[in-house]
């Protein structure tokens, strides 16, 4: 866990009333489905500003499996691609103890300071791997960001976990490396 992301823990009493723990206890009784839900009830219904409220969101859903769930639900017709998934997952937890996967309904942010690489199934044979590279040129392998617009600056095509070599792994190195 990131030094600020304790720091914002630590102050959530004092700032929002409650500790992260009342808080989780408070939307699991909700049990929203989706992230801006609760981030908009927490800012609605409780005043907590909108930092405070994503992180509460999304460190309650950490707890609650959600995360695997929403993962499972992007897979459902596209298994043969969770191995290719499940073979990234540890090499982006292993650049660093700073490193946070984020699952949402569609898509897997991994997020050091910002967001430097998300992993999408995007057809039933095929994974997109968005990555922030900025700078750097476009090759008929790493190609540009396509359907991910902003969000990242590349995108790299996955059929097959022998996808995951050498060469994908330093870009990946690369986009945390530039997301500090």
């Amino acid at each position: 866990m990131s030094d600020a992301l304790q720091t914002m823990i630590n102050n959530m009493p004092e700032k929002t009333g409650k500790s992260l723990d009342e808080w989780k206890k408070i939307l699991k009784e909700k049990a929203f489905t989706k992230h801006s839900e609760g981030v908009n009830f927490l800012k609605k219904e409780h005043g907590v500003t909108h930092g405070f409220a994503n992180t509460i969101v999304t460190l309650s859903k950490e707890e609650n499996h959600s995360d695997e769930d929403l993962v499972t639900n992007q897979y459902k017709g596209k298994e043969s691609l969770f191995p290719i998934y499940e073979k990234l997952l540890p090499i982006l937890k292993g650049f660093g103890d700073d490193v946070t996967i984020a699952p949402k309904k569609g898509s897997v942010s991994i997020i050091r300071k910002r967001q430097f690489a998300l992993i999408k199934p995007a057809t039933k044979t095929r994974i997109d791997l968005g990555l922030k590279l900025k700078d750097k040129p476009t090759t008929d392998r790493l190609g540009n960001s396509g359907p991910f617009g902003t969000m990242c600056t590349h995108r790299i095509q996955l059929t097959s976990t022998d996808d995951v070599d050498n060469e994908l792994i330093e870009w990946m190195k690369e986009a945390y490396e530039k997301a500090n």
